[in-house]
């Protein structure tokens, strides 16, 4: 819809949500789009995507905004990817266990995540969290999504930028995101060949103190990824879509063609080819 304002692929799917009624009814994608969301979001349903929106909605959009704070999907840590991290003067990661989720890797993408962010959450359906609660260390927040589509604070989770390994840090960012770090940090960029480059920052970054490198981290990736460019066209969105578009990173030039396919008529879009 971003690229071309229209999509083959919805005409062709959204008759199989069920939702076939509201076709001709004067209803929009977008309304489409949320009465799918209202389906998805029921206790014993709800998938990833269930969870990510309502962190994107209820802390990203409730607490923050997208001009002071950043949100970053798939990020690595590690020998992880964490499904969400928000950036504001910290970095929070949260690992999130829906009703489809296993537990048995949990323990394992903890032990990473604390070593890139200083504070860790586990965002869960109610039948994980008593488990969760057992099994993760003190120090580790643990947040539960109601059947309600509710988040509430099971246990608070402690802030600790001390944690972090450097050398795990480095290998989290691209080159041009590093050497900036290393620029904050007060560190010249090492004059070296390119081949050589990675291996030398990498030397340096581990011979930094844990706090500085998250704090300069932390800065870096506010600016560099920064979603800010992205409040207007959220604004104009379908809340079931927010984290949808905050985690595509859509184009400055894409913005205008993905309202109007939003706000185009069911009866019409179930033409798109």
């Amino acid at each position: 819809m971003a690229s071309v304002g229209r999509s083959a692929t919805f005409a062709r799917l959204f008759p199989s949500t069920g939702l076939g009624e509201l076709s001709g009814a004067g209803t929009t994608v977008g309304e489409g789009f949320d009465a799918a969301f209202r389906k998805l979001k029921k206790a014993g349903r709800r998938d990833e995507y269930v969870y990510r929106a309502a962190l994107t909605r209820k802390i990203l959009l409730g607490r923050h905004s997208l001009k002071t704070a950043c949100m970053l999907s798939e990020f690595r840590a590690g020998s992880c990817k964490a499904d969400l991290v928000i950036l504001n003067g910290t970095a929070t990661v949260y690992e999130i266990k829906s009703e489809r989720d296993s537990l048995d890797r949990l323990a394992h993408q903890v032990e990473n995540y604390k070593r890139v962010f200083a504070t860790v959450n586990v965002v869960a359906s109610q039948n994980h969290i008593e488990q969760i609660l057992e099994r993760m260390p003190d120090d580790v927040g643990v947040i539960c999504l109601s059947p309600r589509y509710r988040l509430s604070t099971q246990r608070t989770a402690v802030t600790q930028p001390e944690q972090v390994c450097p050398e795990t840090v480095f290998e989290s960012l691209r080159s041009d995101e590093a050497q900036r770090v290393l620029k904050i940090l007060g560190e010249p960029i090492p004059d070296v060949p390119n081949t050589r480059l990675h291996s030398a920052m990498r030397d340096i970054f581990a011979r930094q103190e844990s706090t500085a490198v998250h704090r300069a981290m932390v800065a870096t990736l506010r600016a560099t990824r920064s979603l800010s460019s992205l409040g207007e066209v959220v604004d104009r969105l379908p809340s079931s879509l927010h984290a949808a578009a905050l985690s595509i990173r859509l184009k400055p030039k894409e913005h205008q063609r993905v309202v109007v396919a939003i706000k185009t008529p069911l009866d019409t879009a179930m033409n798109w080819n």
